[in-house]
């Protein structure tokens, strides 16, 4: 049976501005939560920052045509916020925005679609100084951002992403600690109001964009979603799933598209959760054109009532099974459920997997060559699975490989690589690797390998 994709299917490629532009201190820009974090005894492994990363900030040029020998339609990149307006709000770097305005037309002159992640996780400091995301004003100061980039930018860039994965802002961020600023907050009342000021300010956002880019751009938000699955089949452990699948999914798909956030969490929650005011939930709601997914495996989820924390889950080690260098299941089948589950319960116009790949262990071979036959394997199972979940109704518009090329990986370092591109940190060296090479034909023919 063939396995082509539609005729206007975007094949892309994405990565974001913290983890791959370095110039950390160039052109104006301002510090972000991550440079302080990155900058902080123990937060990152073996003390790595993004201060020179890929160095893309320089070498865009370069990665733009690399990208079209690699036949993309489309690229999603992110705009770090305070290269733009350094402290977050006020004056206006133009530096920064000559840079994407550069980078834009790069893309363009290759023929390949700007898609504009406004927020990738890098608040500028200056703004965090001042509450961050706790601080219900920052979500104007974003609506303001919003109007400052789309204003220069909103002629050729016609796809926007407001933020990506507000998961991990919230509990990465403000939860856990493991991700900048780093805050530990067990009992979530900080993650769930800077979700719901993060959420503000992605419905602030959405009729300024409309109003710069025109009538037919389209708008849309990053959520990393992945089905949760107990572990047996006994009471507890459903429950447990449930409730996880609560906090991993419904919390954050419910306001955009129902306007309400899970009754269930709520209660749960009780006092710690979100400060809401009137209005609030038809500005969280405002219509979406696009929705972007970030699907790498799925939860397989126990209770565990002695935890002390209020959701009382963890995660269970399958086996046997594969796994990638960051401990994460291959499970291509959790997309294609992904993706069926969404189109049922939320309707959205348009699907993008906006982020999806596999960190392996790559070396360069004497050669100078780079065999991830893992990533190759990886990516030919998930892309079956989409066309499975687009052969099934599912309105699934495009796919973007995560990554373009290795880069910073947050409280990871450069210790993990994700990239279809290898990358030499000492020398800035481009290699692209065999996963690159099965995409560039699977971008080509339109279709999967043998199909």
């Amino acid at each position: 049976m063939s396995k082509t994709f539609p005729e206007d299917f975007s094949w892309g490629v994405a990565t974001s501005s913290y983890q791959i532009e370095g110039a950390a201190t160039e052109g104006g820009r301002g510090e972000s939560i991550w440079d302080r974090f990155s900058h902080t005894p123990g937060k990152v492994l073996n003390g790595d920052t993004g201060d020179i990363a890929c160095n893309h900030y320089h070498l865009y040029r370069d990665d733009v045509k690399l990208m079209g020998e690699l036949g993309v339609l489309a690229y999603r990149f992110s705009i770090a916020w305070s290269r733009v307006i350094p402290d977050g709000k006020g004056e206006v770097n133009q530096a920064g925005l000559d840079f994407y305005d550069r980078l834009v037309n790069s893309l363009l002159s290759e023929g390949i679609e700007p898609f504009a992640t406004l927020y990738h996780w890098d608040l500028p400091q200056a703004l965090y100084e001042e509450g961050g995301w706790l601080n219900r004003t920052t979500a104007d100061y974003f609506a303001y951002y919003a109007d400052v980039i789309s204003r220069r930018l909103g002629d050729r860039v016609h796809h926007w992403m407001t933020f990506n994965e507000p998961l991990c802002v919230a509990i990465l961020g403000h939860v856990s600690g493991e991700h900048a600023p780093g805050h530990k907050d067990s009992t979530f009342g900080e993650a769930t109001q800077v979700n719901h000021h993060v959420y503000l300010a992605h419905g602030k956002a959405i009729p300024v964009l409309r109003a710069n880019s025109g009538p037919t751009c389209q708008i849309g938000i990053v959520l990393n979603m992945s089905p949760i699955h107990p572990a047996t089949n006994s009471a507890a452990d459903v429950a447990a799933a449930y409730r996880a699948d609560g906090l991993s999914n419904r919390w954050f798909a419910d306001p955009i598209f129902k306007g309400e956030y899970p009754t269930d969490m709520l209660a749960l929650f009780g006092e710690c959760g979100p400060k809401i005011e009137p209005g609030d939930m038809e500005i969280i709601s405002t219509p979406i054109d696009m929705l972007g997914l970030n699907y790498y495996t799925r939860n397989v989820i126990a209770d565990a009532p002695d935890d002390p924390g209020i959701i009382k889950t963890r995660n269970v080690h399958i086996e046997p099974a594969e796994y990638t260098t960051m401990g994460w299941e291959v499970y291509p089948d959790g997309l294609y459920e992904l993706l069926v589950r969404v189109q049922r319960d939320y309707h959205p116009a348009a699907i993008y997997i906006t982020e999806n790949g596999c960190a392996s262990a790559d070396e360069l071979d004497k050669a100078g060559k780079v065999h991830d036959e893992q990533r190759v394997n990886y990516l030919r199972s998930h892309f079956e699975a989409a066309h499975r979940a687009l052969k099934d109704g599912v309105s699934l518009k495009g796919y973007f490989v995560w990554s373009f090329m290795d880069n910073f990986e947050w409280n990871w370092g450069y210790d993990r690589r994700f990239g279809i591109v290898y990358i030499d940190f000492a020398t800035q060296q481009r290699t692209p690797k065999d996963s690159f090479h099965f995409y560039q034909r699977v971008i080509r023919d339109n279709a999967l390998p043998g199909a």
